[in-house]
């Protein structure tokens, strides 16, 4: 199935789309962590200053290792920020951070696609693992002989249902980082965190960022596309 050459057509796009998106991300954190702020502010106290100004002052700022690994934890309420974006100083560091920053004020003031994509974690799961081992045992089945294929499109379907749900999951996704961004963008306004070239800098590694939440979402609705094809369009190799 992986080689088939609609497989290929379908998923190309997508695929050139994700490596300019990691090309992207590379090249503008590389670029702006080199960029120290005026205030040699860290992201760590940038996150914490502007965590107490948004009323979360109980939620601590922590440091967890790897590369970029930066994310707010919404069960334990605790932002984990990896060393070189806690401990440095630069332009990089405090849009990031504060991206972070943004989800926890997403979780505070429940915003609407935060808990739907937070409801949807258990399914996108579940639909991402199994859902295409399902279609394939459906496509097997439907191509044996006539006696399985009704049995073989229904797994199938079944299969769709389940991957479908971590397309979703990707789609919610995107209002939920772009929301977080925006939020990012306006404390660093207010705040007076970055002046001048700063703000454009930490907005473009924020923007960066933001195509390999899109890049994935066109992933997943690609490959949701080419299966629903093979079985509703009756493909038999």
């Amino acid at each position: 199935m992986f080689f088939d050459p609609l497989y290929l057509i379908i998923m190309a796009p997508a695929l050139i789309f994700m490596i300019y998106a990691q090309i992207k991300v590379k090249s503008t954190y590389s670029k702006f962590s080199k960029v120290y702020n005026q205030k040699k502010i860290t992201g760590a106290q940038a996150a914490s200053q502007m965590l107490k100004s948004n009323g979360l002052a109980d939620v601590p700022v922590e440091t967890v290792q790897g590369k970029l690994t930066d994310h707010y934890d919404p069960t334990k309420k605790v932002l984990r920020l990896s060393p070189e974006v806690a401990n440095t100083p630069s332009v990089a560091a405090i849009g990031i951070a504060l991206h972070e920053v943004g989800h926890a004020v997403q979780h505070q003031t429940k915003y609407a696609f935060m808990g739907v994509r937070s409801a949807l974690v258990p399914a996108a799961n579940i639909g991402s693992t199994l859902g295409w081992i399902l279609i394939f045992i459906g496509i097997l089945l439907m191509g044996l002989s006539k006696a399985f294929a009704d049995f073989g499109s229904l797994i199938a379907m079944a299969g769709i249902l389940l991957f479908a749900a971590a397309v979703l999951f990707t789609l919610v996704t995107l209002p939920v980082e772009f929301n977080a961004s925006n939020r990012a963008r306006q404390m660093i306004k207010e705040s007076g965190l970055l002046v001048g070239p700063e703000y454009d800098g930490a907005s473009a590694v924020l923007s960066a960022a933001a195509l390999t939440y899109v890049a994935a979402m066109l992933q997943a609705v690609a490959q949701l596309l080419y299966f629903v094809l093979i079985v509703f369009g009756g493909r038999r190799d």
